[in-house]
């Protein structure tokens, strides 16, 4: 099968739609029926960074995805792009290109015809659609009727409707959903080139360890309320704590150097480690040196964006599940052991 080359969009047009539009969203609140699924939320979506748009199930990411574009009316507040409100742009699709369900061609056309049929509302020429299909990699599958698509190649379609119109803002909800690791990697370099044009780059998604890599800002929402708005990194250094992995045959006298500090040493897989807890790794080494205690490793720790994530969402989760007796232990230890 024919691959799209990960890091080509070529048939892009850094300029189409004029780059430098930003998504704002003002004191949005929605309600269906008694579920309050956006509560008074506000945030700006810069252009030049991908914005990763974060929240547990539930939380109201889709429904504010659906009044940024005009899908649904707001109870109050306002969204507008590009100063805009969805409705009122010109040649929408030329300026806003949006994925919020992968599976919504019709069943019966073609991927080729679906995107015509969308080309032509918008007056865009035939080698547009030529273009976008290899740059999605939809060759292979661009005379099977939509029904026939495997999930991967369904999903290649619904991004390639939104580069359809070479638009200056995209709005994408989990777009690596049926994507191999090859479309993974694909669509990883595609929004972070496109947002390095100058382009508007909203995505959805609840792979941590993908948003960890490509998003350079986040928005986390739960409740329908807004918990953060920062870079990546800052959240990540805001809502997780700093760990230090320590191996040393006295491992028990630097355990109570290290609680003397203030911080928390507990034994760590055995064989003289510890993990140190409310004490930086320079202060750690300090403390060793001090006492002449031997050192056989010192390592900080970097916390993850999802443990970050789950430490800040812990309150806001609308969907829970039991975890086995002994599976959390295992996970934060397996987790610990990936990082160090």
């Amino acid at each position: 099968m024919r691959r799209a080359n990960p890091a080509s969009i070529d048939g892009m047009n850094s300029s189409a739609g004029g780059p430098g539009a930003a998504i704002e969203a003002r004191g949005l609140t929605k309600r269906y029926g008694s579920k309050l699924a956006v509560d008074d939320l506000s945030f700006t979506v810069q252009p030049g960074r991908v914005t990763g748009f974060l929240g547990p199930n539930g939380a109201g990411k889709s429904s504010t995805m659906r009044l940024l574009l005009g899908l649904d009316r707001p109870d109050s507040g306002a969204a507008t792009i590009a100063g805009k409100r969805y409705r009122d742009l010109r040649d929408p699709l030329r300026q806003v290109g949006a994925l919020l369900e992968a599976q919504a061609a019709h069943k019966g056309r073609s991927a080729r015809n679906h995107l015509m049929c969308l080309a032509q509302t918008q007056g865009l020429p035939r080698r547009r659609v030529d273009e976008v299909i290899a740059i999605t990699g939809l060759l292979p599958a661009a005379r099977k009727r939509a029904r026939g698509l495997s999930l991967g190649m369904a999903q290649r379609l619904g991004i390639a409707a939104a580069l359809l119109g070479d638009p200056a803002v995209l709005l994408l909800d989990e777009p690596v959903n049926g994507l191999d690791p090859e479309g993974v990697l694909w669509i990883r370099n595609l929004m972070r080139q496109l947002a390095s044009e100058g382009r508007t780059v909203l995505v959805s998604s609840h792979l941590m360890n993908e948003m960890a890599v490509t998003a350079d800002h986040l928005i986390v929402i739960g409740r329908g309320r807004l918990l953060a708005d920062c870079p990546a990194a800052e959240f990540i250094e805001r809502h997780s704590e700093r760990q230090v992995l320590v191996r040393t045959p006295e491992a028990a006298r630097l355990a109570e150097l290290v609680a003397a500090e203030g911080g928390q040493a507990r034994p760590e897989g055995g064989g003289g480690g510890l993990t140190v807890t409310g004490v930086a790794a320079p202060r750690v080494a300090e403390l060793a040196a001090q006492a002449r205690i031997v050192v056989h490793e010192l390592t900080p720790r970097r916390a993850s964006l999802e443990k970050a994530f789950l430490e800040l969402t812990a309150g806001s989760q609308e969907f829970t599940a039991r975890i086995p007796a002994g599976a959390a232990g295992r996970d934060a230890r397996r987790e610990e052991r990936s990082a160090s």
